[in-house]
């Protein structure tokens, strides 16, 4: 196996690991570099939460005067201090929960914006490779589904466990304060809340991933089916696709009712073991009270920190088990920003010539895809083309062609062999600074759901509305542009589905002689196109191509009969080299398969 293959296998090791440990909050603590930045509302927060937590706490000594005094006829003028004192503590604690909410959501919201606004900068820096082994509907459902989960952890969950937590101390400590008896009772029920919680715990966050795994798969399912909807529909495969989306809707299901059944059964132990506490406390204190060894104001008191104590607990295991899905959730986006782009920028990147030139030369390239260890794409290729010459890559399907694009846009890295252009080695030079001299024509043409003119300028973004139209016009797509109602404003739908697959050719090439680069990388650019417009876009081509160095990727071998120089491929290796005349009179592949090729054009004209 090669090294990338051993890199790709541990690669995928290592992720499977993760995925099987699910036994703590600690995937939390990768959140803390988003939360850092607002320091200072999580500290105006934190203030609001313990004000509020204060003010609560208060209640109880005003209940204890309110029942010792207020129902005694000779203290009953003294009573008012005692409401008053309520009055302001009701305002103390609706303006501080008011301002803690604030800041909470707010938090929330911004953070969960910066989580997924590094998560999708990350993942545009992934190469290739990394999309080989995940699916992109996973990738999306980690930047909707589990961003949404620490949304609700940060902007709510967190400071409702925070306050409980607060108030379950405050009064633990007053409760002791108040009677110590009566407190020992209490604590001596703890373990019995803990115990469960602790057990309940686990499970459900082990079930919290399980469950998020199988929410990405659902879609991952749906984006691969709708993204391909008219095949989908054409081979009348309705019927299955639904079946397979059912099956794993259900899989979902089933795994969120188990968490969901753990958790009501988590909370329904944790809820009965603590307010079993507080009823035994009770009774105890109600023979204290019969003794006269405790007022009645005393265990009013005491019994409202009990409560509190009780509900903190109760609280807690809820939160706690939105905390573990958060956890689960955050696990899964630490994965996504763990991931090392295979090609990065040198530390010290070196300078590309400026004005470029376009020469490119590959060295004794070998190459295998990580998915694929044991084959090789490339093996020894090696290819030198001049400044502004025009050279064409031909041959069966699978002979390396494609991947010879591939490295010269730097989305992989040869395991061996070089690759220079103007001289520089493009392994020490920045991909994005060698990518801007590039322009590329796919036999696929993306098309995004903007505007023609967004499309079309998408190859050079700060250009002007004159430029876009010469652009059009040069790869003849602007005669059905101004056809349009709203001509080079029409909006697009999603891939372009709107326009036909010789109009979304004619718009990638009007994008790419936009780009105005000086390597110009031609992916059977002609392809989608009609007689009439191929013969127009042909002579589009042949003015962008003059002066630029030009490498065209060729399956109908009649569109590059007039260059100078084919390159002939066969599993990874160049198998011949020249003119078309020179290579017919050679034999070999390229003659067998032009007599394929125009064999065919003949039987069928005739």
């Amino acid at each position: 196996m090669s090294h990338s293959g051993e890199e790709f296998a541990n690669e995928v090791e290592r992720l499977a690991g993760r995925r099987a440990r699910s036994r703590s909050l600690r995937p939390l603590r990768r959140l803390l570099p988003f939360l850092t930045p607002y320091g200072g509302r999580i500290a105006l927060a934190g203030i609001a939460l313990f004000c509020a937590a204060a003010a609560t706490l208060t209640v109880p000594a005003a209940v204890r005067g309110m029942v010792d005094h207020g129902f005694v006829q000779s203290a009953a003028g003294h009573i008012g201090p005692y409401f008053l004192t309520l009055i302001v503590v009701a305002a103390v604690l609706g303006a501080a929960t008011g301002i803690r909410y604030y800041f909470v959501t707010w938090l929330g919201e911004r953070v969960i914006a910066d989580i997924r606004r590094a998560v999708f900068d990350h993942v545009l820096e992934l190469t290739p490779a990394f999309f080989e082994i995940t699916r992109t509907g996973e990738v999306l459902s980690r930047l909707t589904a589990d961003t949404t989960l620490i949304q609700t952890v940060i902007g709510s969950s967190a400071s409702v466990a925070l306050r409980n937590l607060v108030m379950l101390v405050g009064a633990l400590v007053l409760m002791f304060v108040t009677s110590l008896k009566l407190s020992l009772l209490v604590l001596g029920g703890v373990p019995v809340v803990m115990v469960p919680l602790l057990v309940f715990g686990r499970f459900i966050r082990s079930l919290s991933r399980k469950s998020q795994d199988r929410i990405a798969d659902t879609s991952a399912r749906a984006a691969e089916t709708l993204n391909a909807v008219q095949t989908v529909q054409a081979f009348t495969h309705e019927p299955i696709d639904r079946r397979d989306f059912g099956a794993d809707v259900e899989a979902s299901f089933d795994v969120a009712i188990k968490r969901t059944r753990a958790r009501a059964l988590m909370v329904a132990v944790v809820i009965f073991a603590a307010f079993a506490c507080v009823i035994g406390m009770l009774y105890s204190g109600t023979n204290d009270v019969a003794s006269g060894s405790l007022s009645s104001g005393t265990l009013v008191q005491f019994l409202f920190y009990a409560v509190f104590v009780a509900s903190g607990f109760g609280a807690l295991s809820e939160t706690w088990g939105d905390l573990q899905r958060a956890a689960g959730a955050s696990e899964r986006l630490a994965e996504l920003l763990d991931v090392e782009p295979e090609v990065k920028t040198p530390d010290r990147p070196l300078a590309l010539p400026s004005p470029a030139q376009g020469a490119v030369r590959l060295d004794g390239i070998v190459f295998h895809y990580p998915s694929r260890p044991d084959a090789a794409a490339l093996n020894g290729f090696s290819l030198s083309v001049q400044p502004g010459e025009a050279v064409a890559l031909v041959g069966p399907s699978g002979a390396g062609k494609s991947t010879v694009f591939q490295l010269l846009l730097r989305f992989y890295t040869p395991q061996a062999g070089t690759i220079s252009f103007d001289g520089v080695d493009v392994a020490r030079a920045d991909p994005m600074d060698l990518r801007k001299r590039v322009a590329l024509v796919a036999q696929d043409p993306a098309i995004f759901s903007g505007t023609i003119a967004d499309n079309i300028r998408y190859g050079r973004p700060e250009a002007d509305e004159a430029a876009i139209r010469r652009a059009a016009e040069a790869a003849a797509a602007s005669e059905f542009i101004e056809r349009l109602p709203e001509g080079y404003h029409a909006r697009l739908g999603e891939r372009g589905v709107t326009l036909s697959g010789g109009q979304r050719q004619r718009i990638a090439i009007a994008r790419a002689m936009l780009r105005d680069a000086p390597l110009l990388l031609l992916d059977e650019a002609t392809s989608a196109l009609d007689a009439e417009n191929e013969r127009l876009v042909q002579q589009g081509l042949a003015n962008l191509m003059a002066g630029r160095t030009t490498i065209v990727i060729a399956h109908r071998l009649a569109t590059i009969q007039r260059l100078g120089r084919i390159v002939v491929m066969d599993q990874g290796r160049i198998v011949g080299e020249g003119s078309h005349a020179d290579l017919i009179k050679g034999g070999g592949l390229y003659a067998r398969l032009a007599e394929l090729q125009f064999a065919s054009g003949m039987a069928l004209a005739g």
